[in-house]
């Protein structure tokens, strides 16, 4: 381990408690995404943390993006420090949306406790650790290279668990991950500490809905069940579509292993009335649904073309409908991304597999995500390759009740892109 790696390692353990403390700090704001709350005060707190080190700081709400509203906009903030010289620009994004909390806790999932060596909370994993990490990563290269050359930005961005449209594609609309502008892009989302992530499946969400006719539910005779027919789609994807999507394997190096096969989800389902409002004590009137709508989110693998998997869903539809259950039915596409993948040799992915071989002394897994993160976005709209996922977290406990960060790993996490920061910025240089 170089001399400079030593003493980034050193400069990020002296900072242990500062990292515990912002990834606590980050956890307290509860930004649950849908509906997208408090955007703007986790911005707030992280454009407070960098100005005074020497960050500019632009604040850009995603206007016109899905979900951005006066009630819920969707802020995104961007600290910029330019360096001494010229030189090339390294990024750091992190997502600062969670997703629900859901059942099953045992903790207060907002009170981002610490014990026995971990930070316990909703978003600690995924991914506020990871952005923390990023930041006392660069504080800890500054407090050595005050005068760097190039420029470092670092992002908290809206909407990653709802498709990053309020967000970083918002932003790559706008130029801020053009090439030019910015040269190497790190994302801290939680692949393992010692995975660097290439790259991520792809992605089809679409809604379905069979129409059926409302009658008395006590003469369901005289009505068409909507629900019926949909449980008429849902056997034919148990007896066709599922095996079929198991079948099917990826040479990308996507993760855990079942993931490289193509694979389906439903959801949600819902048919008939809509759910009683909370504060509605009656009973639902007696009625044969006329309507049932399904989400399906249909992940893809490089092998597949996207028309076909569309066409090979719509065959399904076909099926069930002309197997004894003639009904009408819609499909409407939502959202739709391509697999990506760079290539394991670009300059940020290089950087980051060395400084994880001088940290942990083994050589990192290179790896593809099962799902899709804002990669998508830098790759495809802002044409940006240069682009990699890298931080701390166990990838299986995203969006998992008890869900938590080692400080061990944040450390490691931080450490590893502090060396890979200065081997991007200045080669490495003693």
């Amino acid at each position: 381990m170089s001399d400079l790696a030593e003493a980034l390692g050193a400069a990020v353990a002296d900072r242990r408690e500062d990292a515990i403390a912002l990834t606590q700090a980050l956890v307290r704001i509860p930004t649950v995404n849908p509906p997208g709350e408090n955007y703007r005060a986790i911005c707030d707190l992280i454009a407070a943390r960098l100005a005074p080190q020497g960050f500019a700081i632009d604040f850009v709400r995603g206007e016109g993006a899905p979900g951005d509203s006066d009630r819920y906009p969707r802020w995104n903030v961007i600290a910029r420090r330019e360096g001494a010289r010229p030189g090339p620009c390294v990024h750091f994004n992190g997502h600062v949306d969670v997703v629900e909390v859901g059942q099953g806790w045992t903790r207060d999932p907002f009170a981002a406790d610490l014990s026995d060596g971990r930070i316990w909370g909703r978003g600690t994993c995924d991914m506020k650790g990871g952005l923390a990490a990023a930041i006392v990563a660069v504080e800890a290269f500054l407090a050595l290279r005050p005068d760097h050359a190039g420029a470092i930005e670092i992002s908290g961005t809206a909407d990653e668990e709802t498709g990053g449209y309020g967000g970083v594609a918002h932003l790559a609309e706008r130029g801020w991950f053009s090439p030019g502008r910015v040269d190497h892009v790190i994302i801290p989302e939680p692949l393992n500490k010692d995975r660097i992530c290439l790259g991520h499946r792809g992605v089809w969400w679409a809604e379905v809905e069979t129409f059926g006719r409302i009658a008395h539910g006590s003469m369901p005779f005289l009505g068409d069940c909507a629900v019926r027919h949909m449980g008429a789609v849902i056997a034919e994807m148990e007896e066709s579509l599922f095996p079929a999507l198991a079948a099917r394997q990826t040479a990308m190096p996507v993760v855990p292993e079942a993931a490289r096969a193509s694979t389906l989800n439903i959801n949600s389902l819902h048919g008939g009335q809509e759910e009683r409002a909370a504060d509605f004590t009656g009973w639902p009137s007696p009625c044969v649904p006329d309507s049932c709508r399904m989400i399906i989110d249909r992940r893809f693998i490089a092998e597949e073309d996207l028309s076909q998997v569309k066409d090979e869903f719509r065959d399904t539809l076909e099926r069930a409908r002309q197997r004894g259950r003639d009904f009408r039915y819609d499909i409407r596409d939502m959202h739709e991304v391509l697999p990506t993948m760079t290539e394991a040799d670009t300059p940020v992915a290089a950087a980051l597999a060395r400084a994880v071989e001088a940290r942990l002394g083994r050589r990192p897994a290179f790896v593809v995500s099962p799902g899709t993160y804002d990669q998508k976005h830098i790759d495809r709209i802002g044409k940006l390759k240069n682009c990699v996922a890298y931080g701390p977290g166990i990838l299986d406990l995203a969006h998992q009740p008890d869900e938590y960060v080692a400080v061990g790993d944040l450390l490691d996490a931080a450490a590893v892109m502090a060396v890979a920061l200065a081997e991007l910025l200045e080669g490495g240089a003693e």
